[in-house]
C-alpha cells in the first residue's frame, strides 16, 4: 500500500532575482527598469566571461570559477552499462572569507538553521 508523498512548504527564506531588483530599486532610487538591466547585464557578464574560460574575483563578496571535473566510469544501473563522462568544467561559487564570517556570526541564519532542524525532527517522530 503506497503512502501518499508528503508535500513541503515552499522555502520562505528564499530571494529572487526579482525581490534583488526591488531592494536595490529601493535603496537607491534608481528606477526599476534601470536596476533590472543592470542586474542582467552583470549575469550576462558572468556568463559569457565564465564561458570564455575566465574566472571573476569579486573582492569581499567571493569568486565564480570554473572547476575542472575529471573524467569518470558512471553505471546505467537498469541497462547495467557503463558510460564514460569526459573531463569537464561547471561552474562553481566560492565565498570569500568576510562574506562567509558574516553568514556564521549571523544570529538570524542560527534561528533559520535551529527552526529547520525542529520542523526535520517532527517530520521523524511522525514517520
Amino acid at each position: 500500500m503506497c503512502q501518499p508523498k508528503k508535500f513541503r512548504l515552499k522555502n520562505t527564506n528564499t530571494v529572487t532575482k526579482a525581490d534583488i531588483i526591488n531592494e536595490i530599486a529601493e535603496k537607491t532610487g534608481v528606477d526599476k527598469a534601470d536596476v533590472t538591466a543592470s542586474v542582467e547585464a552583470f549575469f550576462s557578464v558572468v556568463k559569457n566571461s565564465m564561458s570564455n574560460g575566465n574566472n571573476i574575483y569579486i573582492r569581499g563578496f567571493g569568486s565564480f570559477i570554473n572547476k575542472k571535473r575529471k573524467k569518470k566510469i558512471a553505471r546505467n544501473i537498469s541497462r547495467n552499462t557503463a558510460l564514460v563522462i569526459d573531463e569537464h568544467y561547471v561552474p562553481a561559487f566560492k565565498p570569500a572569507k568576510i562574506f562567509v564570517s558574516k553568514i556564521k556570526n549571523s544570529e538570524k541564519v542560527k534561528l533559520l538553521a535551529d527552526s529547520a532542524e525542529k520542523v526535520r525532527e517532527e517530520e521523524e517522530d511522525v514517520d
